[in-house]
């Protein structure tokens, strides 16, 4: 938008009733009003969409209700209203004891079955807070349409801890005139122990790193990731590879898109190292969000250095404002770079897919090349697995026709990086790695999938076994059941006894 543009954002020279003096907008929020502007939203009143009844059978879904549940049992006197959005703003459920309130939001179609996302109702807390993926407190006066200046919100973006991506927000809503001091710190409460949830119902599964935002240089042969190690990739890898270097090669922007931990950016490497061979490769994975503007200023002045190119790493957890930020340097380091256009920009990015960019940097790319799941490349799985294990002993490691078998029937939610942590673990403790040296999931009896409940009861007798009881009688009246029903779900899990 231009200044010009300007006109269309909200001009309020003066508060609602009981709201104090309208303070200057931060950056986040005129990102916001100026997005609200583009995508035509009213400044008089929103008019969400209605999605139908919401579907609410999610883990996420589950685990939000039961912690807005009981949060709204402590709270009910109180005039707040407790809502859980899925990751397009979807109203999921509502929480409140306030019917007045009530009724308010319902005139705004506040409610379950409404989209509120900034593209349907303008700057919002929950929709602020699903495009920036951060922590978000808008006030009466900030909102973008007058119709929601009698509110003040807080949301905070719940995202999956053992995925990374976003499932939805806990958003609270309350009167302008009303405190709102601890609401930010009681939804991102709320948004935590929903996470935390999550976490203790994934059956079993660890969280996933929280991101860090690191910068570095993509080395070259054997400092570069799987190059120089794993030469004999299979065929949907090669293909993928083939496009993205064919398209490189060709000045244009790729998108490699995928499930995290596939070899995304893995894959960007070593197509950018085939199509330019002498170029300097910077790879920056996209940080916390309140560690965005200086992750940004940090690495950004490169992009303007003649054979340099740039991977970013899950554009699609970017917050809405960064993306236009980053968009609008690039066009800067390319006008410094090469004023007549000689030297283009080579960059690429990394996302779940090519309707997960960023809106400002969705134009921006050329090729879409899809990077199959590890569980859809068998042959690239037992390849890096051996790979991993020779990296943890520096020496061949075998596996049992059982172990590979386990490894292939396994979903990998965490591909290459789950891949790498469980046969590192098993090559540290064996010669050759048999089923016994995979963690309790590869072991499901009789070869079929184990349902959620029989995973969260067989790894809850793996951790008490584990403790070394003084006696199976000790570990079956610690698990709360008879000595012949342990020994019977011992042998059904394949659980062996420590020693």
């Amino acid at each position: 938008m231009t200044a010009e543009d300007d006109a269309a954002l909200p001009q309020r020279a003066t508060a609602p009733p009981g709201v104090g003096a309208v303070a200057a907008p931060s950056k986040r929020l005129l990102a916001s009003w100026r997005r609200s502007a583009e995508y035509g939203v009213s400044l008089e009143e929103v008019e969400p969409v209605w999605a139908g009844s919401p579907v609410t059978d999610s883990l996420f879904s589950e685990c939000g209700h039961e912690v807005l549940t009981n949060l709204y049992q402590t709270l009910a006197d109180e005039p707040l209203s407790l809502m859980l959005t899925d990751a397009d703003g979807l109203v999921l459920n509502r929480f409140s004891g306030d019917t007045s309130l009530l009724r308010a939001l319902d005139r705004v179609h506040l409610a379950p079955g409404f989209a509120f996302s900034e593209r349907e109702a303008g700057t919002n807390g929950l929709g602020l807070a699903l495009a920036d993926r951060s922590p978000t407190l808008v006030r009466a006066e900030e909102h973008y349409s007058a119709s929601l200046c009698t509110y003040t919100c807080a949301a905070v973006p719940v995202i999956d801890p053992v995925g990374g991506q976003l499932e939805g927000c806990v958003n609270i809503t309350t009167w302008s005139r009303s405190s709102a001091g601890l609401l930010l710190a009681l939804a991102e409460s709320a948004a935590s122990t929903t996470s935390a949830l999550m976490l203790a119902r994934s059956s079993g599964r660890t969280p996933r790193p929280a991101t860090r935002g690191g910068v570095f240089r993509v080395q070259r042969a054997r400092l570069e990731p799987a190059a120089g190690t794993v030469r004999a990739m299979s065929a949907p890898w090669v293909d993928a590879l083939d496009a993205a270097c064919a398209a490189l090669r060709s000045g244009r922007v790729v998108a490699a898109v995928g499930e995290p931990g596939s070899g995304r950016a893995t894959l960007l490497g070593q197509a950018l190292r085939r199509a330019h061979p002498r170029i300097r490769i910077l790879s920056a994975d996209v940080p916390a969000p309140e560690d965005v503007e200086a992750w940004l200023s940090l690495w950004t002045p490169e992009l303007a250095k003649p054979d340099t190119a740039v991977v970013v790493e899950n554009v699609d957890r970017l917050p809405a404002w960064a993306a236009h930020e980053l968009r609008q340097r690039a066009v800067a380091a390319l006008q410094q770079r090469s004023p007549e256009g000689v030297h283009p920009l080579t960059w690429a990015v990394t996302a779940v897919d090519l309707d997960a960019v960023p809106a400002p940097l969705g134009p921006l790319v050329d090729t879409v090349v899809p990077v199959l799941p590890l569980r859809e490349r068998g042959e690239d799985l037992l390849l890096l697995a051996r790979w991993a294990a020779h990296q943890a002993r520096m020496r061949e490691v075998d596996f049992t026709a059982a172990a590979e078998q386990a490894l292939l029937a396994h979903d990998w939610p965490g591909n290459v990086d789950e891949l790498v942590a469980v046969v590192h673990d098993a090559a540290t403790r064996a010669e050759t790695i048999d089923v016994r040296h995979l963690p309790p999931a590869f072991s499901a009896p009789g070869g079929h999938r184990l349902t959620r409940m029989e995973t969260v009861e067989r790894d809850e007798i793996v951790r008490v076994m584990a403790g070394h009881p003084a006696s199976v009688g000790d570990a079956a009246t610690r698990l709360g059941m008879s000595r012949a029903t342990l020994y019977r779900k011992l042998r059904y899990y394949g659980v062996t006894r420590p020693g």
